[in-house]
């Protein structure tokens, strides 16, 4: 039995950030971040067809488009919310264990950390970094 492969939204200004991992265990979308990067992450979270996993903004809103977009999640996505800064922090909203979302402050270290253990970053540079 194969696992339903999730997709991983990147929205960002330059898909050249990270080196991320597409093959086929891990889909991952870039959309372009900009002014009306909520309505295009809502857009995306409301087509029944997808079956989002998480969605990152990378180095793409500031904090206030960042609470904004939280705010306006539909109930029914559970999926991570990971807002990564230009220092490489960032701030991660889950699904807590009663359902309700919890937001966690993030160092750098951390960031890299979750992006290595979702197998988001190519094996290489994980190799690179733990050498």
């Amino acid at each position: 039995m194969s696992r339903q492969t999730r997709l991983t939204i990147v929205a960002c200004n330059d898909a050249d950030g990270f080196d991320w991992n597409e093959n086929a265990d891990r889909r991952i979308a870039f959309i372009v971040a900009g002014p009306v990067l909520h309505l295009a992450v809502m857009a995306a979270l409301h087509e029944l067809t997808l079956d989002v996993e998480r969605l990152i903004i990378d180095h793409a809103a500031s904090a206030e488009m960042f609470l904004k977009l939280l705010a306006g999640l539909p109930a029914e996505f559970s999926g991570d919310v990971l807002r990564i800064d230009d220092d490489g922090s960032g701030f991660l909203s889950a699904t807590g264990r009663g359902g309700d979302r919890v937001l966690y402050a993030l160092k750098p270290d951390d960031v890299r950390f979750y992006l290595l253990m979702h197998e988001l970053l190519r094996c290489e540079l994980a190799l690179e970094k733990i050498a």
